[in-house]
């Protein structure tokens, strides 16, 4: 499997799991966030780090939609970037062991951590638990949005 099919497996995968397709990533909408995936190709070996980026809805005065600049933008209210052996060419791995530990990606990474932010109580309670860090900007304007 090269990188341009890993994109299309990766897109499928996501596509079952809810996942919109814009502009060369995924995204998923909530009524209060919007959660974006995007794979970004390294430019020091052939491998993908995965980028989770939520956009949390009327945060400095903004509505957000799948736009080129949000699903490109370097980064949302709150991100995480992954790193896995399963987004690497650099190492050999078979097609259906990839397939399958993608798979696993998203049904032990990525849905539990998406899911648990597309509310704003969600993304406090779990501030507060310290399970995730909000910028003191994002705090500040979550704060004012839950007034």
């Amino acid at each position: 499997m090269n990188s341009k099919e890993f994109k299309s497996l990766f897109g499928s995968i996501a596509k079952e799991n809810d996942y919109l397709q814009a502009f060369g990533g995924w995204y998923k909408e909530s009524p209060e966030c919007i959660a974006v995936l995007e794979l970004q190709k390294s430019k020091y070996g052939d491998y993908y780090m995965l980028n989770i980026k939520i956009f949390i809805q009327g945060s400095f005065d903004t509505i957000y939609s799948p736009t080129k600049e949000l699903i490109k933008s370097p980064m949302g209210d709150i991100g995480k970037q992954i790193i896995d052996d399963v987004l690497s060419f650099d190492k050999p791995m078979p097609d259906e062991l990839r397939r399958e530990r993608l798979k696993e990606l998203f049904s032990n990474t990525i849905i539990p951590f998406v899911s648990n932010l597309m509310t704003k109580a969600n993304i406090i309670d779990l501030a507060s638990k310290g399970e995730i860090m909000l910028l003191s900007s994002v705090k500040k304007e979550l704060e004012k949005l839950m007034k």
